[in-house]
């Protein structure tokens, strides 16, 4: 996606990245992790702010001006993510109904953008969807596309 966002530092592994959100409530480190899980090949991504123990918060409401810009930032890491581990199923929800809401309203605006590159899909009580505009979801899960 050709959108302004944050430089992003990376772990040796390309699972943990790290940026700083630089907006009207002062500089916020910011996490993205992406958590092997249980089904091989599947990574749970999560995110959030950076707490005193290194942690991911993601329930802190940093409102920073800057939602869109940290939302392509992560967006950048996904197609990071997707370089090194190419056939990889990320799936990512919010920490809350209303953060999950958020990134599906992400997920539409940037839509032709996401699946040029990507296969989406929506969850709905454990049942994967081929995603649809104004669909309620669970969460999301994304494959890169091989062109």
């Amino acid at each position: 996606m050709k959108m302004d966002r944050y430089v992003l530092k990376s772990e040796s592994c390309s699972t943990v990245y790290r940026f700083i959100s630089e907006g009207k409530n002062g500089p916020i480190q910011k996490l993205i992790r992406f958590q092997k899980t249980n089904v091989p090949g599947l990574y749970n991504l999560a995110f959030g702010d950076k707490n005193a123990d290194g942690g991911i918060d993601d329930l802190a409401v940093s409102n920073n001006g800057d939602r869109e810009k940290v939302l392509a930032t992560v967006g950048s890491a996904l197609y990071k993510f997707f370089d090194r581990f190419p056939s990889a199923f990320v799936y990512a929800e919010g920490s809350t109904a209303s953060r999950t809401r958020l990134y599906r309203m992400g997920i539409t605006k940037f839509y032709k953008e996401i699946i040029a590159d990507f296969y989406l899909f929506g969850i709905i009580d454990e049942e994967l969807y081929e995603f649809e505009f104004g669909k309620e979801y669970d969460g999301f899960l994304v494959l890169r596309k091989f062109n």
